[in-house]
């Protein structure tokens, strides 16, 4: 595996149009994102030149663009509220320091190579949970839009707190925050080519309120520290590791998911593949870099590597450039940011966060499939309201069910219990249908085909209450796939009561994976030699010719 990521000097013009479309659009995203999640503005550019600086030069996706994104700022602006709550002193610390944690389970998850597994998750868990994160932005920002700091407490305290936050309003700001939002939502698409809404939104927003509303007390950014962040050693207890420690594995998840979807997206528009274990490796020193100096947490942005890409990036070299233009910025230009609104910033997130949600998806849901639209509805309320790792937790375990249900459902059918040969669908030659028939009911086939999973167990268990009265039992394994080991241990059942009942067992397979894990549990051993044969003929003509017990 190679260490770097693939940048190609000669498409020079093309990353470098890339990367300076990503970086305008960067910008006022990562102050909105900054200054959403409470770290601050300059928090969320050390984020945007960091994370995106070393997963372009390490990760797996030459055209992907990392920096904060909604759903990671959502999630991180929790853990703040949570860990300042339970440290005041040492909260904002320990915030940064699961950022470095989540940048370490990443780098985890691609040395372990599971990159091709994070994205097997069902659509309706992921669209509910990124919905929610979209309402939770979306409520966050009902302070700031109403021209106040918003309330303590998260969604609940914001909602618990509408009727002052109303009372309180300050017109100026809102105005400005209507303003940003309806240059958002109409400008024409033909000017978005030109110009990013995002930066024409925050300019507008600020030479009006310099303008026309200097002297209405609007509330600013402020003076963002220029030069290079400090670094941060963290040092903390036990326990408040212990604490850290379930919010970096969220972090971590969320942004494993959130760069490998939009690597996918990538991959459809330049027709290239990415490697998602490096990737996530590259995400993975980004974020720890980018919590070890302060900065907000990162992943794959779908717009910032969409209108790179357009530009005509192609390789890495793009993200490069634009976290270098984000760096002179804040080195030499932070002090042009300090008259920028917060209601501005506070539309654009709110805009951020109505994109989030899978509109697509939910007018439909309904009518795709009813217990689907369900899971989607259930894990969207128990994002906003509850917690984000139950939401997802319950999701996963409910659709998972649903699932195993289904295909035990379908599988059932996959299980046959033939004594009677003339009554069955079961493709038998004519001298297994007479031998059968002259067995008169003494044996009893069991046929099994495709992959025995867990959910097809109980319908073994059940079949094998049709043992009774029989003298042998053919057990006929040649068409399954894969045996699991809730399967195989319905099949020991039903040999064991045989064995034990003094009868015969034969064993009809030819495929290794079903064999050897009858062999492993012991099963093959218990019985004759004679008694595992490769064709089921066999082992028919040998227990009509064996005594009767």
């Amino acid at each position: 595996m190679r260490i770097f990521n693939e940048i190609d000097l000669h498409n020079i013009r093309g990353d470098l149009f890339g990367g300076i479309t990503a970086a305008v659009i960067a910008l006022p995203m990562a102050l909105a994102f900054g200054v959403a999640s409470g770290a601050g503005a300059e928090a969320g550019m050390y984020g945007a030149i960091l994370v995106g600086l070393f997963a372009a030069l390490f990760g797996g996706s030459p055209t992907l663009i990392s920096e904060p994104t909604g759903p990671m700022t959502v999630v991180f602006t929790a853990v703040i509220a949570k860990l300042i709550a339970s440290d005041p002193v040492n909260g904002m610390a320990m915030a940064f320091t699961v950022v470095i944690m989540a940048g370490g389970f990443q780098i985890l998850f691609g040395i372990m190579r599971l990159g091709k597994y994070v994205t097997l998750m069902p659509y309706t868990v992921i669209s509910g949970f990124m919905s929610g994160i979209g309402i939770i932005l979306i409520i966050l920002q009902l302070g700031p839009l109403l021209g106040q700091a918003a309330p303590a407490g998260g969604v609940l305290g914001v909602l618990e707190n509408i009727p002052e936050l109303v009372g309180g309003i300050r017109l100026e700001e809102t105005v400005l925050a209507l303003l940003t939002i309806a240059i958002l939502f109409l400008m024409p698409g033909k000017f978005k080519r030109y110009v990013p809404p995002q930066l024409l939104a925050l300019i507008v927003g600020t030479v009006v309120s310099i303008m026309l509303l200097n002297d209405a007390g609007i509330r600013r950014i402020g003076e963002i520290p220029t030069g290079l962040p400090d670094f941060r050693m963290p040092v903390f207890s036990i326990e408040q590791w212990q604490l850290m420690f379930i919010d970096a594995i969220v972090l971590g998840m969320l942004g494993c998911i959130d760069a490998l979807l939009t690597s996918v997206v990538a991959d459809s528009l330049t027709r290239q593949q990415h490697n998602s274990d490096k990737e996530l490796i590259g995400q993975g020193i980004g974020n720890m870099m980018s919590g070890m100096f302060g900065g907000l947490p990162g992943a794959g942005a779908t717009m910032g590597t969409v209108v790179s890409i357009q530009a005509g990036s192609k390789t890495a070299l793009s993200g490069i450039i634009r976290a270098s233009i984000l760096l002179i910025v804040i080195l030499w230009a932070a002090g042009l940011t300090a008259v920028i609104p917060l209601a501005v910033l506070a539309g654009i997130a709110f805009k951020v966060g109505i994109d989030i949600i899978d509109w697509s998806f939910l007018r439909r849901a309904h009518l795709i499939s009813g217990k689907g639209a369900m899971i989607t509805y259930g894990v969207i309320v128990l994002t906003v309201f509850v917690d984000l790792i139950v939401a997802v937790g319950i999701g996963l375990f409910v659709a998972n069910i649903m699932t195993v249900t289904r295909l035990s459902k379908l599988q059932a059918d996959d299980v046959k219990a033939i004594c009677d040969p003339d009554v069955t669908d079961i493709e038998l030659s004519e001298r297994e249908r007479e031998i059968m028939r002259s067995a008169a009911n003494k044996i009893l086939l069991f046929h099994l085909r495709g992959t025995m999973i867990f959910g097809t167990s109980r319908v073994i268990s059940r079949k094998n209450s049709e043992v009774e009265g029989c003298e042998s039992l053919i057990i006929d394994i040649t068409e399954v796939d894969h045996l699991g080991v809730s399967a195989a241990l319905s099949l020991e059942e039903a040999m064991l009561d045989m064995i034990s009942a003094g009868r015969k067992v034969y064993v009809v397979g030819t495929n290794a994976q079903p064999l050897q894990r009858l062999q492993k549990l012991g099963l093959l051993s218990k019985l004759p030699p004679e008694r595992v044969v490769e064709e089921r003929i066999v082992a028919l003509e040998r227990a009509m010719n064996a005594a009767p017990a």
